[in-house]
């Protein structure tokens, strides 16, 4: 009978509906609240009705046993959150594979903490679809690698589990927020793993970890059953010990999916087919804006990916020194829709936020909404930055700086189509510098430079959309310095071939 309250939808009271006027500056008597208490307890019944109704859930095809936290001893890097094995068919492209994904990714009957106390106790009960396609082409899912705290961090120290460590040196970070997913593929623990890239999150690891890392054109990979962070920026994809095998895990996830409201039209290609070794025709801009920050660009850093290029030209191509001046506006653009635009969707909305028409993790809704309120303490610094921040925009400016920012992405857009006009791939870091140590007992400026100091390069991509990948190109003190290839929207295909051929040269060992 609708109607009937016994799925705990419950009516306000007086004083909640006292508080929430209060909250949106609303004067309402007591008599006032009351006609609004009695007119909401009568429209509450489409609510009742939906409490008892059965909503869909995502397929989930293959059985799985809920595997075991991992214990120091088989995990030297701190870089699994979760160990597993979950098989899915005989055969398939993938088949031979051991997968590591990011828990910020829905694996149905595996927990998922992404990172957070907030979140820790989460069973989902759901895969993401790309958990389902990688178990369709015969790929073995051996675990979650551990990720940042809500994936807010391009650091690897501030996942609740503690630090990732750099499997070149464990006194570094491995980067983040995909710390684990890179530091687990360098390592030789897993043979591909997925990231997730919201302001560089593949990218930053691959690059301090010496992986190879690509964000794929956003809405290539769908991102259904993914913890969100801001639907403009968010991103999947893959990080891997070869060019090759990150190419074969694209052609597997990549593809349309109608519960993903950030995929319009989307173009896929056969990756694999376009590792030819050559970059015979292809025409590299290196990008002037891309080196020499102020204050934070390593010169041997800006040398080694200079030196790098060069070797283009001797596989076939031809390089020349570009300028973009509007990149260096790109990480400005960034900060303020990733600012409010987090705080929306992944703090005040639950992770999911609204207005779109796709699939809700309502468990992950549900779960994370109740802790975020008892235990909103327990994020880390950089997640209560954004709180702060955000709200403080918002309150101040209504929203004006995140409209205005919005409106600035089809300008930083169009700066890197006009010069991808003239030249098939940009070039430049991928970070400015080589991994910074784990910091010990840091000062406020130490946290925040070592979580968020190195996005200069990466994060504009995010905004723009373009296919980015980070190569390991040289070492610097023994730590990877990576080079970072951008395409045109949907030619990943020819960023993957350029990154394959300069692999193949052999020049990083």
């Amino acid at each position: 009978m609708v109607g009937k309250n016994t799925l705990g939808v419950a009516p306000p009271t007086i004083e909640e509906l006292s508080k929430i006027a209060k909250q949106y500056y609303l004067n309402l008597s007591q008599e006032d609240l009351a006609v609004y208490q009695s007119v909401i307890e009568g429209g509450m019944g489409s609510y009742l009705r939906l409490a008892e109704l059965s909503e869909p859930k995502l397929q989930v095809k293959y059985p799985r046993t809920p595997g075991y936290r991992p214990s120091q001893s088989e995990n030297p890097l701190n870089a699994w959150y979760w160990r597993c094995s979950i098989k899915g068919k005989d055969n398939g492209k993938l088949a031979g594979k051991k997968i590591a994904i990011k828990d910020n990714i829905c694996v149905a009957g595996v927990p998922m903490m992404n990172g957070s106390a907030v979140l820790e106790g989460f069973v989902p009960d759901i895969d993401a679809t790309v958990v389902t396609r990688i178990l369709d082409e015969g790929g073995e899912i051996i675990g979650k690698s551990v990720c940042e705290d809500l994936c807010f961090s391009g650091g690897s120290f501030t996942s609740a589990t503690g630090p990732v460590l750099n499997p070149h040196n464990p006194a570094y970070n491995s980067g983040g927020s995909s710390s684990g997913s890179a530091a687990l593929v360098v390592n030789g623990d897993c043979d591909i793993a997925m990231g997730g890239d919201q302001g560089g999150s593949i990218r930053i690891p691959s690059s301090w970890s010496g992986a190879y890392g690509l964000k794929p054109t956003w809405g290539l990979v769908p991102y259904t059953g993914v913890f969100p962070i801001e639907a403009t920026l968010d991103h999947i994809g893959p990080i891997a010990a070869s060019v090759a095998d990150a190419a074969l895990l694209l052609e597997v996830v990549a593809g349309k999916d109608y519960f993903d409201p950030r995929q319009g039209e989307v173009i896929t290609k056969p990756y694999m087919k376009s590792l030819i070794g050559d970059v015979k025709g292809l025409k590299f801009g290196v990008v002037k804006e891309g080196f020499g920050w102020d204050g934070i660009s390593e010169q041997d850093v800006d040398e080694s990916v200079r030196n790098a290029t060069a070797f283009f030209e001797k596989l076939g191509g031809v390089v020349k020194e570009i300028s973009i001046p509007m990149h260096r506006d790109g990480v400005h653009i960034w900060n303020a829709i990733a600012t409010e635009g987090a705080l929306a969707q992944m703090v005040l909305h639950d992770g999911m936020g609204l207005n779109w028409e796709g699939y809700y993790t309502t468990g992950l809704v549900d779960y994370y909404g109740r802790a975020r309120r008892a235990m909103a303490d327990n994020f880390s610094d950089t997640v209560k930055f954004v709180i702060l921040l955000g709200q403080y925009m918002a309150d101040k400016y209504y929203g004006r700086y995140y409209a205005k920012a919005q409106n600035l992405v089809p300008v930083l857009r169009a700066a890197y189509d006009q010069a991808l006009k003239d030249v098939d791939i940009l070039i430049m870091p991928t970070i400015p510098m080589i991994a910074m140590p784990i910091p010990v007992e840091p000062t406020v400026a130490e946290y925040f430079k070592t979580a968020l100091g190195m996005i200069q390069n990466t994060a504009p991509f995010d905004c723009s959309h373009h296919p980015a990948m980070s190569i390991p190109c040289a070492k610097s003190n023994g730590l990877p310095v990576g080079m970072m290839l951008i395409g045109r929207h949907f030619e990943d295909d020819v960023v993957l071939r350029a990154a394959d051929a300069f692999e193949k040269m052999g020049i990083y060992k």
